[in-house]
């Protein structure tokens, strides 16, 4: 679990069910306040819930790429957490993709 540099621009995160996915989301945030501008790509297939602070977390992350004018993308997620952002209306503010391949492929193709 955790973060890692899939190449010069593109960070992979995979994250756990909590408390690890709440280390993982702060951890994220301050490497990227610290080294600048990368794509995120975030890895759900572990997580099987996902709690209000961690949604916030997610946000976070979410404005911060959007405001450095980089791409967040969701691979991954099993249907209980899919169901979260489904309820909540995330679905429509977050880009997903099924698998952590075709995230990646498209993190490439957007940035070419």
């Amino acid at each position: 679990m955790g973060i890692q540099e899939w190449s010069d621009r593109i960070l992979v995160v995979d994250l756990a069910d909590d408390p690890q996915m709440t280390d993982e989301l702060d951890s994220l945030l301050e490497f990227l306040r610290r080294n600048g501008r990368r794509d995120v790509l975030i890895d759900f297939k572990t997580v099987t819930f996902l709690n209000s602070s961690n949604i916030a977390r997610l946000l976070v992350v979410r404005k911060q790429q959007e405001q450095s004018g980089r791409r967040l993308r969701l691979c991954e997620l099993p249907d209980t957490v899919w169901s979260v952002f489904l309820v909540t209306g995330l679905d429509s503010i977050f880009e997903f993709a099924p698998n952590v391949s075709t995230a990646l492929a498209g993190l490439q193709m957007d940035g070419a």
